[in-house]
C-alpha cells in the first residue's frame, strides 16, 4: 500500500517522534511505501496568504494553487492511506497541522460545487485515514472530560469526512508518567505499522 505520513511536531526528541519512528519502522518491515510530509522539517507555511483566501473565500478557482499546496496534493493522489501523528496541544492538533488543512484542503479539490450545483472534489478518497495522537494526559481522563469525543468529532467526521473509507483516531495518553507507558505505546505503533491492511479492515466506520 502507497503510505502518506503527515508528522506534526518540532522535535525529534519528543515522543511522538518515536511513536512515528516505530510506525515508521513497522510499516518499512510489511513492504509498505511510505512518504512522509514532516511539516516542521519542511517550514511548511501554516497561514493562508491574502491571494489563497481571496481563492477560497470566493470559489475563484482561476487563481493558481501555491507550488506547496501541489506538492501536497500530488502525495495524497499517490497514496492509499494517510496517517496523522500529533502531539495533543490544548485539545487539538499543533497550528501547523490545522494550516496544512486549511491550506491543502482547497476549494474545488477536498469540497467545493460548480456554478450548477454539482459537488467538485477531485481529491482521491483514500482507503484508510488514521490519526495517532500523543497526550499527556491519560485516555480515561480525556474521556471523562469530553476532550477526546471532542477531537473525534473534529478530526474524524470533519477533517477526514467522507474523504476516506475507513477512519480511525488512537490517542497514545498518559505521557506525563512516561515511564509507566512508553513501552506499550511504542509496541502498539509498531504493531499498527505492521498489520496496517488489517487493521484498517478490522475498523471500518
Amino acid at each position: 500500500m502507497n503510505i502518506l505520513i503527515v508528522y506534526c511536531h518540532p522535535s525529534k526528541k519528543s515522543f511522538t517522534y518515536q511513536v512515528f519512528d516505530r510506525l515508521l519502522n513497522g510499516l518499512k518491515t510489511s513492504g509498505h511505501k511510505v512518504t512522509v510530509s514532516d511539516l516542521y522539517e519542511m517550514n511548511f507555511q501554516s497561514d493562508m496568504s491574502e491571494t489563497e483566501y481571496e481563492r477560497e473565500g470566493f470559489a475563484n478557482l482561476e487563481k493558481q494553487l501555491p507550488n506547496d499546496i501541489l506538492n501536497e496534493h500530488r502525495k495524497i493522489q499517490e497514496s492509499d492511506c494517510i496517517i496523522f501523528i500529533y502531539p495533543v496541544w490544548w485539545s487539538d492538533c499543533p497550528a501547523k497541522l490545522k494550516g496544512w488543512f486549511d491550506r491543502v484542503y482547497s476549494v474545488g479539490y477536498a469540497y467545493g460545487y460548480d456554478s450548477v450545483g454539482n459537488k467538485q472534489i477531485k481529491m482521491k478518497k483514500q482507503k484508510l485515514g488514521l490519526v495517532l495522537c500523543t497526550a499527556g494526559h491519560p485516555n480515561e481522563f480525556l474521556d471523562e472530560v469530553g476532550i477526546a469525543e471532542s477531537m473525534r468529532n473534529v478530526m474524524i467526521d470533519d477533517r477526514l469526512g467522507q474523504r476516506f473509507e475507513n477512519k480511525q483516531m488512537i490517542i497514545l495518553g498518559g505521557t506525563l508518567d512516561i515511564d509507566k507507558v512508553k513501552e506499550n505505546h511504542l509496541t502498539k505503533a509498531y504493531e499498527i505499522g505492521e498489520n496496517i491492511e488489517n487493521y484498517s479492515a478490522q475498523h471500518r466506520v
